[in-house]
């Protein structure tokens, strides 16, 4: 069984301001510890579930915040950006059997964490088909372009649940969850050991049933902060304006749907 896992850290137990998760603030090394003790106990939970590949795939800010010696001797860990429209799932592939998620947050336009986002801090709302955007919805939809189940998401609690409705069979591990600018969270051992009780759980099962179903086409929408970013991102090949701080893209595939975000949304 080859598992693929991408790790975040705003969704990590405690996380409740921008400056601890960047590098140079004093308690960042405490939060990148807390993403590589998390990410380390999701890849126990699969090697006991009987995975002996798994790719990890650091996914926040720099993408070199794990510190790849805490974890099994198993894995193998991507580090920086491919530059892929994959982005956080770059590395993923056809050959995987399943794919998981650390430390997930909350869409920007919600309240389920002070740390809600999707891609940056220079968007104040973004849809897919309609629906509130998450990083999650963005890389579980990526899974499924490449026919991987999405077993697992650990994260915020209101995180956990838009993904339990996108996806009903996945096992969520909510680690905390927001309340205004603040955040109430589980002890980091009692997050860790949950995070690896349930991915052994969720790679024991039926993954066939956590593959999430792929729309037949694709439209989203981004309403940034600066008109500025929403007229640059109208000069992107099929994209136009929709008001004055909002760009609209359409697509038939979902890798098309990818390469816009790369250019307009996560490069903004």
């Amino acid at each position: 069984m080859k598992v693929f896992i991408s790790a975040d850290i705003e969704g990590t137990a405690g996380a409740a301001s921008w400056p601890e998760t960047e590098a140079g603030d004093r308690l960042y090394p405490y939060f990148a510890d807390e993403m590589t003790e998390e990410t380390a106990a999701a890849c126990r939970g699969a090697i006991a579930a009987g995975s002996r590949e798994i790719l990890v795939k650091d996914a926040h800010d720099s993408a070199r915040n794990i510190n790849p010696r805490k974890l099994p001797e198993e894995v193998k860990i991507m580090r920086g950006w491919t530059g892929s429209p994959a982005s956080m799932m770059a590395g993923l592939d056809k050959s995987f059997s399943a794919s998981a998620m650390i430390g997930c947050h909350s869409a920007v336009a919600t309240n389920g964490s002070p740390l809600a986002h999707t891609m940056n801090t220079k968007n104040d709302l973004v849809t897919l088909n309609g629906r509130i955007a998450s990083e999650f919805l963005i890389n579980a939809y990526t899974s499924a372009y490449f026919g991987v189940p999405v077993v697992l998401v650990s994260g915020d609690k209101m995180l956990c649940e838009d993904a339990a409705q996108l996806i009903p069979a996945i096992t969520t591990v909510p680690v905390s969850a927001g309340v205004g600018n603040a955040s109430i969270s589980l002890h980091p051992a009692v997050a860790q050991r949950k995070i690896e009780e349930k991915m052994k759980q969720a790679l024991s099962g039926d993954v066939s049933r956590c593959l999430p179903a792929l729309p037949e086409k694709f439209e989203a929408f981004i309403r940034f902060h600066e008109h500025a970013r929403a007229y640059r991102g109208s000069f992107y090949p099929g994209a136009k304006m929709d008001g004055m701080n909002g760009v609209r893209f359409a697509a038939k595939d979902y890798f098309d749907m990818l390469t816009f975000f790369l250019f307009v949304l996560s490069d903004s």
